[in-house]
């Protein structure tokens, strides 16, 4: 049995993908960070290796279809099986990134309706905290279990939360904060904070910068992974794609504008004695701005309970993602067990064990709550160099193939594609390195960024699953590529 693919099923209008799309790439994102250099990085990718190469081959587990076609018959296998697995890996840990987030935001609502740091409100214990994470992947995957149209009309709901909701904060906290910073504060000055995080060198500062940016503007492929129940595929991928980049960015943009201009006392951000306990820079900012000019924090509460909504909105649509991205490797037996993972619930028509599956080890990656302290930074570098190691297979074997063997489509992008594909490569190299790094020092176990030697563990075992055994069988995506020579 296989998703709703006949034309007659296909119930996915442009505006759901676009709405399920746009609600995986999340527009309150924690950080007051370098926003402009990845968004331009970003949309050069993706107009490659996404809306470039979403034209006719209209399969669920599209992003490494691609990488099959692209690399060719002698090295299609390895290419798909490489970027099968990493997407894999991203989106999953993807998964528990806006669960932590989520519980960060919630966490912090509970905080401040309680009293603040200060006053003797209830700030989350690290179980507890645990719990609230467990819950929301929980929600999520029983949301995910039933029909997509359900899906697709909460993520309308999305659209709407996050656009009103983005222009709300967007414009109401400058205003609310003011005397705000002047612009070239925003601009100019340089903050490294060393007294929290241990960082002094302004290079590396700027290289820990664009770390969230990077992660928060991934997550546009999920118009891909729906292809087979989607109207139009070919078209309404590439348009849904396109338009949450430039949707994303734009609100991106204002909102770390927004935060930077109400910051008022940057020194006093850190300070663990602080009202949200020195936990999450960002509420801090919204705190200050209203009981500044109000003197309570219940406009702080609202702010946040829409940046919350955000959250909960873009991991209900990650986590969609996640279940069609397992099934489809699944489905060409990709994983352990596959004829488990690749069922569809006869009435729904969703990959439901396979969404179960992805809950349950985005559970598991959460569970050093416990004991670490940067559980955070771990879990979006496992995410975003899966997600992105994802991207960059197809991308390098565009770059690479012989032009007269690519057949373009209505996203062709002729003589650039070789330059673009160039940038977009060294941009994803630059971007896995960065994620590789430390980012508190000195280096101690509950601040250790155990990332690389997740990431190392997990694509060992892959590599040496492919040269003892896989090799011999795995054709990539072969029910779906036999016969198929179609544009690209």
């Amino acid at each position: 049995m296989s998703l709703d693919t006949s034309k007659n099923q296909k119930k996915m209008t442009l505006f759901k993908t676009l709405a399920i799309t746009f609600s995986s790439m999340a527009v309150f994102y924690w950080n007051t960070a370098v926003w402009p250099k990845p968004t331009l990085c970003r949309t050069c990718k993706h107009d490659l290796g996404m809306a470039g190469g979403h034209i006719l081959h209209l399969t669920t587990g599209s992003l490494y279809f691609w990488a099959a076609h692209l690399a060719g018959p002698r090295w299609g296998p390895f290419a798909s099986w490489c970027c099968a697995w990493l997407e894999t890996i991203g989106v999953i840990s993807g998964i528990g990134a806006q669960a932590y987030s989520g519980s960060q935001a919630l966490q912090m609502i509970i905080l401040l309706s309680t009293g603040t740091n200060k006053g003797g409100g209830y700030f989350a214990s690290r179980s507890v905290f645990l719990c609230m994470y467990i819950g929301f992947t929980i929600i999520w995957a029983f949301l995910n279990t039933f029909a997509l149209e359900v899906i697709a009309f909460l993520d309308i709901i999305s659209i709407w939360w996050q656009v009103i909701g983005g222009l709300v904060v967007i414009i109401m906290l400058p205003l609310v904060a003011r005397p705000t910073q002047p612009a070239s504060y925003v601009f100019t000055h340089f903050e490294t904070s060393p007294e929290s995080t241990g960082i002094s060198s302004k290079p590396y500062a700027v290289i820990m910068s664009v770390l969230l940016s990077n992660y928060s503007l991934y997550g546009y492929d999920a118009a891909a992974h729906l292809t087979e129940e989607t109207k139009g595929a070919d078209r309404t991928g590439p348009i849904a794609i396109l338009s949450s980049i430039g949707i994303i960015s734009v609100f991106g943009w204002g909102y770390n504008l927004a935060l930077t201009f109400s910051i008022k006392d940057p020194s006093y951000l850190y300070d663990g004695n602080n009202e949200t306990g020195g936990a999450l820079v960002p509420a801090q900012i919204i705190y200050d701005a209203f009981h500044g000019r109000y003197h309570n924090s219940a406009g702080a509460v609202v702010f946040l309970c829409i940046i919350w909504g955000s959250f909960f909105f873009c991991g209900l649509s990650v986590t969609t993602s996640a279940g069609r991205v397992v099934y489809a490797l699944s489905r060409d037996n990709g994983i352990p067990f596959s004829p488990l993972w690749r069922k569809i619930h006869p009435k729904y028509k969703v990959p439901r064990n396979a969404v179960w599956l992805c809950t349950a080890i985005s559970i598991i990656l959460g569970l050093p709550i416990l004991k670490l302290d940067v559980i955070f930074t771990a879990i979006i570098s496992i995410s975003t160099i899966g997600w992105v190691g994802g991207y960059a297979v197809p991308i390098f074997a565009r770059l690479l193939m012989e032009e007269k063997n690519f057949k373009p489509g209505p996203f062709y992008l002729g003589r650039a594609r070789r330059p673009i594909c160039l940038v977009a490569f060294l941009w994803i190299c630059y971007t896995c390195s960065a994620f590789l790094l430390p980012t508190i020092y000195p280096i101690r176990w509950k601040t250790f960024n155990y990332a690389p030697v997740a990431l190392g563990v997990c694509l060992s075992l892959i590599m040496l699953w492919w040269v003892l055994d896989a090799r011999k069988w795995f054709k990539g995506p072969v029910r779906n590529i036999d016969g198929q020579h179609g544009d690209i």
